[in-house]
């Protein structure tokens, strides 16, 4: 068996049902909380919208509160400040450019603020059912200590060798179930080695 295909096999054996975890109810709702899970757990995401996406349900909502008020509903999470800001350009470039709809294609993302390359992955992953692969933090770790791309790799070269190795159908799925396994078991400190399938062809801690 080989490395990519042994990866793939004990991913698929430990998480079987691994998802967004990031609650939504529409497009617009996960673009807004994708935006709000940078350097944020999804826990404390989850924990924000719940209430949030009550008070905001369209990118008017957003844009009809003064900028003060919205950095206070955020204020829970990490870089509230730049978020809200963001939130607000977002929304209103959406009414300009978008009819108010998220739009499905990779580069009208991008071109919205605060949009990068990840949260448009997400989206087109989760929402419009498109593969790609979305390297966060997690999905950067375990390819590096995998051995699926090399230490000093960019963010965009992981995502490059990612899809090079990975079969496209299985793109998105994979995302989730790397998140899945560098969240609860290969994580940053104390990964879960001795427990670990692959530690045979990992390199951590030489990483």
């Amino acid at each position: 068996m080989d490395r990519v295909t042994k990866i793939l096999t004990v991913l698929d054996e430990m998480y079987p049902n691994a998802r967004c975890e990031l609650n939504h109810t529409n497009g617009f709702e996960l673009l807004v909380a994708v935006m709000l899970s940078a350097q944020t757990t999804d826990k404390s995401v989850n924990k924000l919208t719940k209430k949030l996406f009550k008070k905001y349900k369209t990118p008017q909502d957003f844009l009809a509160v003064d900028i003060y008020e919205l950095q206070n509903d955020l204020r829970q999470i990490g870089l509230y400040k730049n978020k809200a800001k963001n939130i607000k350009k977002t929304s209103k470039q959406l009414l300009k450019d978008f009819n108010g709809e998220v739009p499905k294609r990779q580069q009208q993302l991008e071109s919205l603020a605060g949009v990068g390359r990840k949260t448009a992955n997400v989206v087109l992953s989760v929402w419009f059912d498109q593969p790609r692969i979305a390297v966060d933090t997690h999905v950067n770790r375990v390819s590096k200590r995998l051995k699926l791309a090399y230490n000093n790799d960019s963010i965009k070269k992981v995502e490059e060798k990612l899809m090079r190795k990975i079969p496209k159908n299985k793109w998105s799925d994979t995302h989730h179930k790397m998140i899945f396994f560098g969240r609860y078991h290969c994580t940053s400190r104390n990964p879960k080695c001795a427990q670990c399938k692959l530690q045979d062809i990992c390199r951590y801690p030489h990483i």
